[in-house]
């Protein structure tokens, strides 16, 4: 089996994974979560959405949220090689994100997201493709000049929830678009976890056919029906280096139901059960691939500590198997931890 031996993970809990959540996670709690993954050594974290909070109010303190962790006591030092995110999915948010960069607090890279789905697109953005593409060739250059980096997100390539198929062909031309027009890295996405192993690992293959820049590419996949370390495994086969998960497999649509409110989200949801949908567990990611040899650079047991908290400020179990169980034991697994 062939497969990398290093890799880097990034964790989106504070940013996906929290914006699911029918119930509002406080500011505070926000900030330990980042901590902690910090001190565990992650170097990148989506910290949040700097959308409209009137259709996502996770996202109501995402100046507060900045301004905390760029103040903390405990981050003293260890910012430097940290990369904080937000999700800036039209012209506004970016205004915004710049704003707060000035500020002195705001993010070190930004979001944006393009879908191979017509349909997903504007319902997602409001923008037809041809406009997106439009107003981000013009933004990009901003957010460059005030010092922050750009993701672009792909998204519906392994299908939309909305039109069905896709063709892979338009993620991987999409890809090298975004590239094109100054994008720093590109993510991509399984937002609704549509994708198999075997299409996972054709994908990520015709992409490192076409690239030779996998430490600028991340997978972004999501467990929905069981599978989500299989495609990890499939993506690990195909060369990639760079992923990111949530604690506890959170994530995934944003919620249209917050602390007893009705609100916008994104309409509907895509799914028949809010609590067994989000993205791979990076619990369960990060033991695995430590049982594999593969090196992460992260303090595992740190991680699985700050999983069992999460599930506390969330007042629920969740689908972290390695939460449950633990590591391997040393006399069963043979490892020197």
């Amino acid at each position: 089996m062939n497969y990398p031996k290093k890799v880097v993970i990034g964790d989106i809990t504070v940013r996906d994974g929290f914006q699911h959540e029918e119930i509002y996670v406080p500011t505070p709690a926000k900030l330990w979560v980042l901590e902690e993954l910090i001190l565990a050594g992650i170097k990148h974290l989506e910290v949040t959405n700097f959308g409209n909070p009137k259709g996502m109010p996770q996202f109501k303190d995402a100046d507060d949220l900045f301004k905390a962790i760029r103040s903390s006591k405990r981050m003293k030092g260890k910012l430097e090689d940290v990369s904080l995110t937000a999700v800036t999915i039209r012209e506004r948010a970016i205004q915004r994100a710049i704003q707060a960069k000035l500020d002195g607090y705001g993010p070190d890279r930004i979001l944006l997201m393009v879908s191979t789905s017509e349909t997903h697109q504007q319902k997602n953005s409001g923008l037809t493709l041809k406009e997106y593409w439009k107003m981000a060739e013009e933004w990009i250059p901003k957010a460059h000049d005030a010092g922050i980096k750009v993701n672009g997100t792909v998204s519906t390539i392994w299908g939309c929830p909305i039109e069905g198929p896709t063709d892979m062909k338009d993620a991987v031309e999409f890809a090298q678009r975004w590239f094109d027009i100054g994008a720093n890295d590109v993510e991509h996405a399984d937002h609704d976890g549509s994708a198999s192993p075997d299409r996972i690992y054709k994908y990520f293959s015709m992409l490192m056919d076409k690239m030779d820049n996998p430490h600028k590419q991340i997978v972004h996949l999501h467990t929905t029906r069981g599978w989500g370390l299989a495609n990890v495994l499939a993506a690990l086969q195909a060369g990639m280096t760079n992923y990111e998960s949530t604690l506890g497999s959170i994530g995934g649509q944003p919620a249209n139901f917050v602390s007893g409110v009705p609100v916008s989200g994104t309409g509907a949801y895509y799914y028949k059960d809010a609590k067994d949908v989000g993205l791979v567990s990076t619990e369960d990611m990060v033991v695995m691939m430590d049982e594999m040899g593969i090196e992460t650079n992260l303090d595992i047991d740190k991680i699985l500590d700050t999983g069992r908290m999460v599930e506390r400020i969330l007042g629920r179990r969740l689908r972290s198997e390695t939460i449950n169980q633990g590591r391997i034991p040393k006399e069963l697994s043979g490892r020197d931890w």
